[in-house]
């Protein structure tokens, strides 16, 4: 911002010396000139008051008898010079006015200087970002805490105790190198912080060099390569550079998956720009010369598409896992959160948590936001526990979209779908409880079945995963059974899809199908470009394909028909539950529980529950059932 503001006032001052010269060579002498009408002039001659006039162009300029002078314009008059000469009026005439030397150079160079200098500034815009120059933009893009400057500790760290432990030593190398040396022992050079997005990777980053109170670099992956050959290892050199200047230092690079990417693959060859950069990385954190008192943290989502020469001993001597947090992780991240929030005695951060499985820390801390809005909406000088229960609503199942005008045959088909996947979901075995059924149009969907689970889980089991299937086909199912197969509508699609996806990988990358046995039959997804090889594909054999579509046939067919046996069993449930949805729009597990009982149903006014469940952690089929993914909600129609 400074050297933009210290270009304007140049050119400002250019300007000004420019307009100044251009007057200075320009300007006639000041002499008190009256300027008189061409009548008054021809009255003038007449009389013998004029003594000379001069004549240049159209201007006229005398001297009279007295000594005074005026001037006046010619308007063409023919006769002029023959009444000037009757009169004894010396005549004078002038060539017409030429601009100077220094005028006519301005005039001819000014188009070329101006673009000259445009070019310059966009130059120093595209190339030096505002800071470096034009010919600077090989340098360090990375923003320079110095020492003290990071107030984050890690106290302010919550939920990922393991990785916090993991990292501790660092701090007291940083603060004590001595009592590592003289044992003979080497700090790591490089950590890998890997984890899912919101975890608090660049936070933990941050509450190191807080700690240690050390200057802190921090620049991402991408902004190392650019589009000329060469700038990113330009970067990364005076990176280190900089590092080494300032040891002992922290060196954070965040998104490390930008520039370093598995080499040899794809269409770049050995000659591209980020593999330049990525090589030039290498020998600075492992090279002929060390970097000694230079520590490096790296975050990323993606390990397994970094090249095996960054993350082995040397370079990156740890892996840190930061995961999504626990039970009592989720309870320290809210604590954290609330103390910027006017918080209700009714707030318990540990029943929050149960209800929020799966949500990682910048989840949580969405979740306290959406909850103060809510209650600032609400006029509130607090926020209580229903507005924490609002928000969580809004993050699991979407907005609440109460313009779309429904009729009533639309409201009441979703009724009996949401009813059917909430029927099926609380009587198949092993399936998460049933959290809230509503038929308000919410996201995308124009009903929703929240499922959550009662406990932490890190793996799923066959029964399980069927019983998801089994749910998910119980809306389309309830359809069909109440309103016939001409009138099922489009709204499964997406429950269909789910339920497909997760038979596949039962038989292909799960193992769980009797017929074709414990074999992985997947293909390798992984992409060309994410440095993976064309050939690592795996592919089957024609046969193989049509046993393992019958196979994930065959597990289809039994959840579908378990399904609809079911609902068959409690056609009496499913009208009463419709029939609730209609009246209520929204029951939450307190009436279903009594819908299910077949005893009179609590109103949401009266059932003197608190609107939280007891849920820990869900699982996802896709990561083998850890429980790093949100809870199960089935949008219907």
């Amino acid at each position: 911002m400074n050297a933009r503001i210290l270009n304007i006032l140049l050119w400002i001052i250019v300007t000004f010396w420019l307009v100044i010269m251009l007057n200075s060579f320009t300007a006639p002498n000041q002499i008190e000139v009256r300027n008189i009408s061409y009548s008054q002039f021809l009255q003038e001659i007449a009389s013998g008051a004029v003594r000379e006039v001069t004549i240049q162009n159209e201007a006229i300029r005398g001297v009279r008898a007295d000594g005074s002078r005026f001037e006046t314009y010619d308007p063409g008059d023919p006769g002029l010079v023959g009444d000037l000469l009757k009169n004894n009026v010396v005549v004078r005439a002038k060539p017409p006015e030429e601009p100077g030397l220094f005028v006519q150079l301005l005039s001819a160079w000014l188009p070329f200087i101006l673009m000259a200098g445009i070019w310059i500034w966009f130059m120093r815009r595209s190339l030096g970002n505002g800071s470096g120059g034009l010919f600077n933009f090989g340098k360090s893009r990375a923003r320079h805490h110095a020492e003290g400057e990071v107030r984050v500790t890690l106290r302010d760290v919550a939920g990922i105790e393991e990785a916090k432990e993991e990292v501790a030593e660092l701090v007291d190398f940083l603060r004590n190198p001595q009592k590592f040396a003289s044992l003979g022992g080497r700090i790591p050079r490089g950590v890998l912080m890997v984890g899912p997005p919101g975890t608090g990777k660049t936070l933990l980053a941050r509450a190191i060099a807080g700690e240690a109170k050390v200057p802190f670099f921090s620049i991402s992956g991408s902004d190392f390569v650019e589009m000329f050959v060469g700038v990113g290892a330009s970067r990364v050199r005076d990176l280190f550079e900089q590092a080494k200047r300032h040891a002992p230092c922290i060196v954070f690079i965040d998104e490390i998956d930008a520039v370093g990417r598995r080499r040899g693959a794809g269409l770049g060859g050995g000659h591209d720009e980020r593999e330049q950069t990525l090589n030039q990385l290498l020998v600075e954190m492992d090279g002929f010369v060390g970097n000694e008192g230079v520590i490096v943290i790296a975050a990323t989502n993606r390990p397994d598409v970094l090249d095996p020469a960054l993350l082995r001993p040397g370079r990156f001597d740890r892996q840190v896992v930061v995961g999504l947090p626990d039970l009592a992780g989720r309870a320290a991240i809210l604590e954290v959160h609330m103390r910027k929030v006017p918080i209700a005695k009714d707030v318990d951060a540990r029943v929050i948590a149960r209800g929020t499985p799966g949500f990682s820390g910048a989840d949580l801390a969405n979740l306290v936001n959406e909850a103060a809005l809510f209650a600032a909406r609400a006029g509130k000088e607090e926020v209580d526990m229903a507005m924490f229960e609002k928000a969580k609503d809004k993050i699991l199942m979407g907005a609440e979209r109460r313009s779309i005008v429904m009729s009533e045959s639309e409201k009441r088909l979703t009724a009996y779908h949401e009813a059917g996947h909430a029927i099926v979901g609380r009587l198949v075995p092993d399936h998460d409880p049933v959290h809230k059924v509503s038929i308000i149009p919410r996201g995308r969907a124009l009903g929703v079945t929240l499922f959550l689970p009662e406990r932490d889980r890190y793996s799923l089991t066959k029964r399980q995963l069927e019983s998801q299937i089994s749910s998910l086909f119980g809306g389309r199912i309830a359809e069909e059974m109440i309103f016939g197969p001409e009138q099922v509508t489009t709204g499964a699609a997406n429950d269909i899809e789910r339920a497909t996806e997760i038979a596949r990988k039962m038989v292909t990358r799960f193992g769980l199908s009797e017929t074709m046995g414990p074999l992985t039959y997947a293909e390798d997804e992984g992409e060309v470009f994410l440095g993976r090889s064309v050939t690592q594909q795996r592919q089957v054999s024609p046969q193989t394909a049509l046993a393992i579509d019958k196979a994930v046939r065959a597990i289809i067919d039994h959840n579908y028909q378990r399904a609809r046996q079911i609902l068959e069993d409690n056609i009496d449930k499913l009208h009463r539950m419709a029939e609730a949805l209609l009246t209520y729009e929204t029951i939450n597990k307190e009436q279903i529980d009594d819908i299910m009982a077949e005893r009179p149903m609590r109103t949401p006014d009266d059932d003197g529950s608190s609107g939280q469940p007891r849920v820990d952690a869900g699982g996802d089929p896709e990561s083998g059932g850890a429980p790093d993914q949100p809870p199960v909600a089935i949008g219907g129609i």
